[in-house]
């Protein structure tokens, strides 16, 4: 038997009018590991992870996320995944804490004051937890956003080019968050375009117009692919140069 898997998909297609966006997807992702999609803009990568995750129903295609059908049962799987979305979607006149307690009342947390602190805590938001969210820097932005797909303890996170527009050391920082997440068990999806990043993951996609290219661990498809990494970030907290983008 192999390693448990929380997503097992097959030929999954999705088309946005005439344009066929994923074409004939297959994937499988094991529980608890840091699955990258890597790719240029426009590639299909996020609407890749979406199908997956069943925030979007496929035009065809089979299979299951977290043991449900990502075409019958997309409204169940919802409740189990986290979504944090690359643009920063919280509201800037709210402070940290009031942005987390909105968000909470409406996943119905229950005990959310107390869900609330304790994500904080975990995030390092505690101390600036009265500080309005408009005036975060780009990387505290980041990791608010992150604490509120937490409030409701996924099984799945799907982080889509978290770190964009965030600078060297908060990048870091917000991998050493995804690398505990994930030994606590939770399965992370990760769209990025920034090699560094992709090789922080236990495994890669590559997608290029719409189709999966490649599919395996982080060496075999950096090296196969010929890319390198230019930025600084590297698994486990090290990182190379001086920390430039």
């Amino acid at each position: 038997m192999g390693e448990p898997l929380a997503i097992d998909v097959g030929g999954l297609n999705k088309h946005f009018g005439d344009k066929h966006v994923v074409k004939n997807l297959a994937l499988q992702v094991r529980e608890g590991e840091i699955f990258g999609f890597l790719g240029p803009n426009g590639s299909g990568k996020t609407t890749s992870i979406r199908l997956l995750c069943g925030l979007l129903t496929p035009d065809s295609g089979y299979g299951v996320c977290l043991g449900l059908d990502v075409l019958r049962q997309s409204a169940q799987i919802k409740r189990h995944v986290g979504y944090m979305a690359q643009k920063f979607s919280l509201w800037d006149d709210l402070s940290v804490e009031e942005n987390l307690d909105f968000i909470a009342r409406m996943f119905g947390v229950p005990d959310r004051r107390q869900v609330v602190a304790q994500i904080s805590d975990e995030l390092g938001l505690t101390d600036r937890r009265r500080q309005l969210a408009g005036t975060l820097s780009g990387g505290w932005k980041q990791r608010l956003a992150l604490a509120t797909c937490l409030l409701h303890r996924p099984k799945l996170l799907l982080l889509d080019e978290p770190t964009a527009g965030v600078d060297p050391k908060g990048r870091q920082d917000f991998w050493d968050e995804i690398h505990c997440l994930s030994d606590a068990g939770i399965t992370v999806l990760v769209s990025t375009h920034y090699i560094d990043e992709a090789q922080c993951c236990d495994r890669l996609a590559y997608i290029a117009e719409g189709r999966l290219m490649a599919c395996g661990g982080v060496e075999e498809i950096v090296d196969g692919l010929q890319l390198r990494a230019t930025a600084s970030v590297r698994r486990g907290g090290h990182r190379d140069g001086q920390g430039g983008e």
